[in-house]
């Protein structure tokens, strides 16, 4: 060893040879590998289906283990079903080695005609049902498969597809089944992979081919023509899809987009006028167990974590379905697979009312996402439009329908070699006869004498002696013609892109014709059921608290110098308007909320907190309120200066949680609103140094989605803006005089001349104050 050899670098850092810098790898660079190949396996080894047969890979390792096993469709030579667990266990050992409950979950899927719209799997024993009932165990079950796979499976060994090594190299598995239909838009796919997700539904077969055949025809079909093919999904439960045409072509043109499903019913008479509801079809994914369940949880409400007693909007749901429903059941059999009986009230109440109040409150009326995710031609996980999958399947079919003729072509030709050479024999056969029995070596003298190739001669030397009979003879020319023949065609059809494309049409209108059944869930547009309670409109005074609690006395003549509050509390505000308006809470983060006055508790107590109507964001904290018309504009303002104009319908929430709207930044809080109104057209800004700004309202703008809105006051450093208040004649000012006693002043519009300019400027400093700390509508105009 040479003593002068310096020492390697073996940390991998540092400042390492040109043999570390090789072999040296960041770990931040690792792990973006590494979670990449995770992600690139989990989209397209297990979420995913592929467009050419529509099948996950635990999928078609089921269906290509099971026909291994021989375990073909039923029919009059269909196999007898067999375990579940032999068929787990074959395709583990074989093709996928993972758990076995996933792969029986897979198989049990694939056999639920509830989940798929057609199964491929025909299973015989408890494979669950909607209800969320789970299959029994793989040791009980038994399962073949069903007619509709034969057009998965039926050209597999047609020389049709690939095959690759299983994952151990002890035998091969296709890469892809030739698939007759498109089975990625037949049976759907659902299913979460890294960064992706996929949510196909189901589609009916007869409208799918004719759509591919319609397509094959014309490739540049036009999206009303395609479109009308294919009117929207087709469920396995039937039901109903609402949602109007537009927004079906629109999810199917882009790949992506929601449906709304509702329930299907009839209305069964009963005695003295008496009558039900029943519930015959359920939307997809929707089990009766699932409504069972809501209509309980709405009947019996439970009191909500963080909250010490039930809300007024449980209370008022509770008492809306109580007044219309009497009683449900569950009366789905084997005979009826689903048969839900909601007893009405009285024989009074209108069906329309029933209905109304059970479609918006439970999930008989629900949305279904569309998401139209999966591995294309190229492998490349996408999502795509209803075209493209329809054009990239019929791509596919091409090709093995080429692959499967030049297969046949192949074969044919093999077979017509072989029997041109038994001709000759059998026009020579004594011949023949005497060079096998006399030649040492009787294939060369064959093949020199006849001029056989020598497939023909290995055939002769191997021929029985009874196939040399007269009558054989006949039968080689028979066969030789029909042989020829059928080369004849498939070299046309190899040949002739024209012959291709009927031989096409003719594949998928025949499957279509035997496998094709009609549409199961109905199409048509309906308004979506909206829970409307029913209001009397009538004058109402919305009473808060500083401490903010909510009341709503009747009448706009309250004397709120007369109300009580609770021990440390006080007015807020009093706003006269009507029992159909809303409430409107801002929260310190520029959040706002929204509750409906008919909600709001009355008579003369202190009311209800109105934290304990809404779910308030955490660390937030109600700082204004203000309740009115949906049409009533205010402006909001932030503390830094910015602010905008919204109506109070923008500000309303459609869930509990809110919604952001006023933009702030760091440290700003919200400004007390103030009313818009055509005799108020002027806006003034006070800020906390005293400095005053008046200019139209006209000059900000309407920001119905809210946001920072414009700048309403230019401020010194470390200043923030104080209030806003829209004026016409006067403006009142309060605040601290000289000598710490306090002061109110009206400042009438030639007081205000020099406070007026545009917005976004300084403004101009009160006088006469030492301190101003509010600003209100002159009350003396």
């Amino acid at each position: 060893m040479n003593e002068m050899e310096p020492p390697r670098n073996t940390n991998g850092g540092g400042d390492g040879g040109a043999e570390d810098s090789g072999d040296a790898l960041l770990l931040g660079e690792y792990a973006q590998r590494a979670y990449l190949e995770y992600a690139l396996s989990v989209v397209k080894g297990r979420a995913l289906p592929v467009v050419t047969d529509g099948q996950k890979p635990v999928q078609r390792r089921i269906v290509y283990s099971m026909f291994r096993m021989g375990l073909a469709w039923a029919g009059a030579n269909g196999a007898k079903p067999v375990k579940s667990a032999r068929v787990v266990g074959d395709v583990l050992g074989r093709f996928h080695p993972h758990g076995d409950q996933a792969a029986y979950d897979a198989l049990v899927r694939m056999a639920q005609d509830f989940a798929q719209r057609y199964p491929l799997v025909d299973g015989q024993g408890n494979f669950g049902s909607r209800d969320g009932d789970g299959a029994a165990a793989m040791r009980y079950t038994e399962a073949r498969l069903t007619p509709l796979a034969r057009l998965l499976m039926e050209e597999l060994d047609e020389g049709t597809v690939d095959f690759t090594p299983n994952y151990d190299g002890s035998t091969e598995e296709p890469k892809e089944l030739p698939a007759r239909l498109p089975f990625v838009l037949l049976n759907g796919a659902s299913g979460i992979a890294v960064g992706m997700a996929t949510e196909v539904p189901s589609h009916n077969l007869a409208e799918v081919a004719a759509a591919a055949v319609a397509l094959l025809r014309n490739p540049q079909l036009p999206d009303d023509e395609l479109f009308a093919a294919i009117p929207g999904p087709d469920f396995p439960g039937g039901a109903q899809i609402i949602s109007s045409p537009d927004d079906i072509r629109a999810a199917y043109a882009t790949g992506r987009g929601s449906l709304k499903l509702r329930a299907r019913w009839k209305v069964e008479e009963l005695a003295r006028g008496q009558w039900q509801l029943v519930i015959t079809e359920l939307p997809h994914g929707v089990s009766s167990q699932k409504v069972l369940e809501e209509i309980e949880e709405i009947s019996n409400p439970k009191v909500k974590t963080g909250k010490k007693a039930v809300t007024p909007e449980q209370l008022q749901l509770k008492n809306t379905l109580l007044a219309v429903l009497d009683g449900v059941r569950d009366e789905s059999s084997k005979d009826a697979a689903v048969r839900l009986v909601f007893e009405p009230k009285s024989r009074t109440v209108s069906e329309a009312d029933l209905t109304q109040v059970l479609l918006a409150h439970t999930s008989l009326e629900t949305s279904s996402p569309i998401n139209l995710t999966m591995v294309g031609l190229d492998g490349k996980p996408v999502q795509k439009n209803l075209r493209q999958i329809l054009a990239e399947w019929l791509a596919f079919r091409q090709t093995t329908v080429q692959r499967r003729s030049q297969h046949r072509l192949q074969k044919a030709e093999d077979r017509i070699h072989i029997l041109e050479g038994r001709q000759i024999v059998l026009l020579n056969i004594d011949e023949v006869i005497a060079i096998i029995r006399n030649a040492d070596e009787p294939k060369p003298a064959l093949i020199e004498r006849f001029r056989l190739s020598d497939r023909q001669a290995e055939d002769i030397l191997e021929i029985r002696l009874r196939q040399l009979a007269r009558l054989e003879a006949i039968k080689i020319e028979q066969e030789l013609k029909n042989l020829r023949e059928e080369a004849d065609k498939l070299r046309d059809i190899l040949g002739n892109p024209g012959t291709l494309k009927r031989l096409l049409i003719k594949e998928i209108e025949a499957d279509a014709k035997q496998f094709g059944d009609a549409r199961r869930t109905l199409i048509q547009a309906e308004k979506r059921a909206v829970a409307e309670l029913k209001v009397v409109d009538e004058p109402v005074t919305v009473v808060l608290s500083q401490k903010g609690w909510a009341r709503a006395l009747k009448g706009h003549e309250v004397d709120v110098n007369g109300l009580a509050f609770k021990a440390g509390d006080a007015l807020y505000g009093a706003f006269k308007c009507r029992s159909v308006d809303t409430l409107i809470a801002l929260g310190s983060s520029g959040r706002s909320y929204s509750v409906a006055v008919a909600a709001l508790p009355g008579g003369r107590g202190d009311g209800a907190p109105v934290t304990s109507l809404i779910d308030l964001e955490a660390g937030t904290q109600l700082l204004h309120y203000f309740a009115g018309p949906a049409s009533q504009s205010l402006v909001l303002a932030g503390s830094g200066g910015f602010g905008l104009v919204a109506t109070i319908g923008d500000l309303t929430a459609s869930k509990r949680v809110g919604k952001s709207f006023l933009a702030l930044e760091t440290g700003e809080l919200p400004l007390k609103p103030a009313l818009v109104s055509p005799e108020q057209p002027n806006l003034a800004c006070l800020s906390d140094d005293g400095h005053l700004l008046t200019f139209p309202v006209t000059e900000l703008k309407l920001q119905p989605k809210g946001g920072r809105g414009l700048t309403l006051m230019e401020l010194a450093p470390k200043t923030k803006l104080l209030a806003v208040s829209c004026f016409a004649a006067g403006l009142q000012l309060t605040g601290i005089a000289r000598g710490n006693k306090p002061k109110e002043e009206l400042l009438r519009l030639s007081g205000l001349a020099a406070h007026a300019g545009k917005r976004a400027r300084k403004g101009k400093a009160v006088e006469g104050f030492k301190d101003v700390t509010g600003i209100a509508p002159g009350i003396k105009e």
